[in-house]
């Protein structure tokens, strides 16, 4: 059977246009970074399959070079929405510099009359986008999404497929019997026109659950630091400490509360206010192991869950914020406020409890001068 290369290409473009047109329609409601970049893939698919068209006529001398370069733009931006399920951006540079060199080389092999122009660059560069857009896939968490493993195989599928085709390319050159038959123009679209159709459902669905992650990362953070709020930080750091306690393994928490705030406000200004609070965040971001919990409790008053820790490693994670936020850029003309800790170590299980104990820490650190930190220990007092 001989397939007709024009028709099918025809179709994959009416597909990817179709295709195009409901996922922008799917951007629009939804606002996904995954399917804004899956518009743009199935969008350059489907223009570089428009300049395909031009093949055997005077216009191949720019259009297969152009056709090549816009479909290698297409899967580098299947990789680029694949980072963005991961909250990674994905500079311009390198989105452009695959379609750069695809469409150099195609220009460089005499595209006039030379149909397969620049053929070994474009297919590595295929290879490459779907398999760093697989690797992209693959590394997604089954919590945060539930229908990455099906693109994931797609995207796999599509990079072994373009690899072994430039493995092909390169030992019998596109007139040989196996690439004609296997890895023809003809054959490689309607494969993509099936993997389009296939994958639509399961694109549909990853780039509502992102929507879905979006909302509740916003909902579980504060808006002027990043940090956990309190509500997320209570549900979050109660499960810890009672896995931990289940173990017989301890807990501590720290209570910070940045001194004499209300003069910064009455001061500078809510804005300077609102950057001693970030960058009092960012110091405390900065101080603490990933394993560890911080979030704002309220106002100018922070909390930290050390899983594991005693109040010795409390008092050395204090110690280090304080040192970053003496390093932090201050507005011209102010000082950043200092900080008063308090900090309690526990066994029980009883986060309420721990908090009471930090409580009453901070507030001696408070009475005691402020700028200072305050360790509750069962029987005494440490400064």
């Amino acid at each position: 059977m001989v397939l007709d290369v024009s028709s099918l290409k025809i179709t994959l473009g009416i597909v990817a246009l179709t295709l195009s047109f409901l996922f922008y329609r799917s951007y629009l409601r939804t606002n996904s970074p995954y399917s804004g970049w899956w518009c743009l893939a199935l969008g350059l698919l489907m223009a570089g399959n428009i300049a395909y068209l031009l093949t055997g006529t005077s216009q191949q001398v720019w259009a297969n070079p152009l056709g090549n370069a816009l479909l290698v733009a297409g899967a580098f931006s299947v990789w680029a929405g694949s980072r963005s399920l991961r909250m990674r951006p994905t500079p311009w540079w390198l989105l452009l510099a695959g379609p750069v060199i695809t469409a150099v080389a195609s220009a460089l092999e005499n595209p006039a009359a030379n149909a397969w122009s620049g053929g070994l660059v474009y297919l590595a560069m295929m290879a490459a986008g779907m398999g760093l857009a697989t690797r992209e896939l693959a590394l997604l968490r089954p919590t945060d999404y539930q229908t990455h493993r099906e693109l994931a195989v797609a995207a796999g599928i599509l990079a072994g497929y373009y690899l072994v085709r430039a493995c092909v390319y390169v030992l019998e050159g596109p007139e040989g019997p196996a690439f004609t038959t296997y890895f023809s123009s003809a054959f490689t679209s309607m494969i993509t026109i099936v993997m389009l159709v296939t994958v639509s459902f399961s694109m549909t669905a990853l780039s509502n659950e992102q929507l879905i992650n979006r909302l509740n990362e916003r909902a579980s953070r504060d808006g002027l630091t990043g940090m956990l709020n309190r509500t997320t930080f209570m549900e979050q750091a109660s499960q810890e400490v009672r896995r931990l306690h289940a173990a017989g393994s301890l807990s501590t928490v720290i209570l910070a509360d940045l001194d004499n705030f209300k003069a910064i406000n009455d001061a500078h200004g809510h804005a300077v206010g609102d950057a001693a609070i970030r960058a009092f965040a960012d110091a405390c971001l900065a101080s603490i192991r990933h394993t560890d919990l911080a979030g704002r409790y309220g106002g100018e008053e922070f909390i930290i869950l050390l899983p594991g820790a005693g109040h010795e490693s409390g008092r050395v994670i204090a110690e280090t914020i304080n040192r970053n936020l003496t390093a932090a850029e201050a507005p011209k003309g102010v000082r950043f406020p200092t900080v008063s800790y308090g900090i309690a170590t526990t066994l029980t299980g009883d986060l309420t409890a721990m908090i009471g104990d930090a409580d009453r820490a901070l507030y001696e650190a408070k009475n005691l001068g402020r700028n200072r930190i305050v360790t509750s220990l069962p029987g005494a007092r440490k400064r």
